[in-house]
């Protein structure tokens, strides 16, 4: 409760001050990455959270949208080009990592620019400049694993002897830390934990990864958790299983994030828990942080956003919401 307080007000001294900020001759100009593709789930919900601080903002700000289809090469590259366009701000996923990203970062701040970050923390890049006005926005990756693993590991009942696999991200040093988070909370609580990786095919396109899965199942038929702390191939997990061959009680699942996909799978049954990240307030949040550190100089704000964990007991007290776009 206190958590949802200070959120609430949060947004309203955002919104009341609004009333006593002089006319700006120009606006805030905002280069902002929602992370994945405009058809994703996560992304479109960390849009929406920006796109709406935007609108209250009104002519304040001036935005600029950089898709990145989860690639943090492709991140790296875009920051770069946002760099070229010297804006007021700039915020980003923090996916790549600090080493690549910090080049750039040390350039923008030399130049002024705001820096932030959301889902994803740089905590080098944040220490070194939270005094002008590098946050972060989010639920820190190896918690929000960790959480997830822990939680499916108590509403099944599982423990020493049960099986799991995780499918995740290792690869990527920082991104990767949710799946860390994931395989020790089941190891501690005795499972026995395989992990299949995540392509970057499948990362940008989770159809991708039915050969996979499909395979895996296969050889593997015996398992009684299956995880993957991907939002997006969360929403896609019930199509995917469905054409492995898999039915909606052969084992339990678990995933993250929230869209209309995953309202269905947890209906249907193929999904039993998901985490709610509350990508939303990432994007929000994280322009009003621009907004704020560039007009009066306040420091980074490190926002935790929180995670809620859905399942079938619940799914309709937040099915309106995901429907319309914010959780």
């Amino acid at each position: 409760m206190r958590k949802k307080i200070s959120i609430a007000l949060l947004l309203s001294v955002m919104l009341l001050g609004l009333a006593v900020v002089p006319a700006l001759a120009d606006a805030v100009v905002v280069y902002f990455f929602p992370g994945g593709n405009p058809g994703g789930v996560y992304a479109a919900r960390v849009y929406n959270g920006a796109a709406l601080a935007a609108e209250i903002l009104g002519d304040r700000v001036e935005m600029h949208y950089l898709w990145s289809d989860w690639n943090p090469q492709k991140m790296v590259s875009q920051f770069q080009e946002a760099l070229a366009a010297n804006p007021d701000g700039i915020a980003i996923m923090g996916h790549p990592g600090d080493e690549a990203l910090k080049p750039f970062v040390d350039e923008a701040e030399a130049k002024g620019i705001v820096v932030t970050t959301m889902d994803t923390t740089l905590p080098q890049l944040e220490e070194e400049y939270k005094t002008k006005g590098f946050g972060f926005v989010g639920e820190e990756q190896y918690a929000a694993g960790y959480k997830l693993a822990a939680e499916a590991v108590r509403v099944a009942g599982l423990g020493e002897g049960n099986k799991a696999v995780v499918y995740g991200i290792l690869r990527e040093p920082t991104r990767g830390q949710a799946t860390r988070g994931a395989i020790d909370a089941l190891e501690e609580a005795g499972l026995e934990v395989e992990h299949l990786e995540i392509s970057q095919e499948a990362d940008s396109d989770p159809a991708q990864a039915i050969p996979v899965i499909s395979g895996y199942l296969q050889k593997y038929p015996d398992i009684d958790l299956f995880l993957t702390d991907h939002s997006n191939m969360t929403s896609n997990l019930p199509a995917i299983l469905d054409a492995a061959g898999v039915g909606p009680d052969d084992f339990f699942v678990a995933g993250m994030g929230l869209s209309v996909a995953q309202l269905d799978g947890i209906r249907s049954g193929y999904l039993d828990i998901v985490m709610d990240k509350q990508p939303f307030l990432q994007g929000f949040l994280a322009v009003y942080q621009i907004y704020l550190s560039k007009l009066f100089g306040f420091s980074g704000l490190h926002i935790a956003t929180g995670a809620g964990f859905i399942s079938l007991e619940n799914v309709d007290q937040i099915a309106t919401l995901v429907e319309q776009g914010y959780h």
